[in-house]
């Protein structure tokens, strides 16, 4: 059993699943919440975590999509946690995650950078693709 492509993939998987809901949430107002402006930026960061978070959860085209999600992750970050929690918390509290609320954003990012770096993994449409290629 190889476990790094099994621990790999199921990163990507588990990833996936877990990020793209947030997308469907505010694009087709989902769990409790009234869907979004998808002209707005919030709107078209719901249209990158649905799309995007369904290539990765796939494996398909993982490296770009996970580079989209990654700088869409990196920008909630910045734009959306750090500066609320500098007005409530002051400065030098307002960049740490768990202060700011910025856990699951900064997380995704960080895993998200790694997928671009190391693509889908064994098993995903890209590895499946590559390999009927071959033939």
């Amino acid at each position: 059993m190889n476990w790094p492509e099994i621990t790999h993939s199921a990163l990507r998987i588990a990833a996936g699943l877990f990020f793209f809901p947030h997308g469907a949430q505010k694009v087709f107002g989902l769990w409790g919440r009234d869907p979004v402006n998808l002209a707005s930026q919030i709107g078209f960061g719901g249209l990158i975590e649905l799309i995007g978070g369904l290539m990765i959860l796939v494996g398909f085209k993982t490296r770009w999509a996970a580079f989209l999600c990654s700088g869409t992750m990196a920008v909630a970050f910045w734009q959306m946690h750090v500066p609320e929690a500098v007005g409530k918390l002051g400065f030098p509290h307002g960049l740490h995650p768990l202060l700011n609320g910025g856990e699951l954003a900064a997380l995704f990012c960080f895993v998200f950078l790694f997928l671009w770096g190391n693509g889908g993994g064994s098993f995903s449409v890209d590895a499946w693709l590559a390999r009927r290629g071959k033939r």
